[in-house]
């Protein structure tokens, strides 16, 4: 079940308190190809080992926030940065 709609309507990333919306399904298919091929980290460095079934990103595509049974992981050290992926 994806994340509650009302819920998204407030949610903002952590860091620059840009709004959060959904990642679109074609992207999040994006994502976990490259998570597979052991080519995402973290923000902090951490290598991101496990692909997402919903994430959120941010307004201005910066950042990519997991989402974990329904509750989105917004911890700095956890986001996702984009500018690692390539043609995302």
């Amino acid at each position: 079940m994806p994340i509650d709609g009302k819920l998204l309507e407030i949610l903002c990333c952590p860091v620059s308190k840009t709004p959060l919306t959904r990642l679109p399904a074609s992207r999040l298919k994006k994502l976990n190809e490259a998570i597979a091929a052991g080519e995402v980290q973290y923000v902090r460095g951490a290598t991101v080992d496990k692909p997402l079934r919903e994430a959120l990103i941010t307004e201005d595509s910066r950042v990519i926030y997991p989402v974990v049974d329904e509750i989105p992981i917004l911890l700095e050290e956890r986001g996702i940065g984009t500018t690692q992926l390539q043609d995302f």
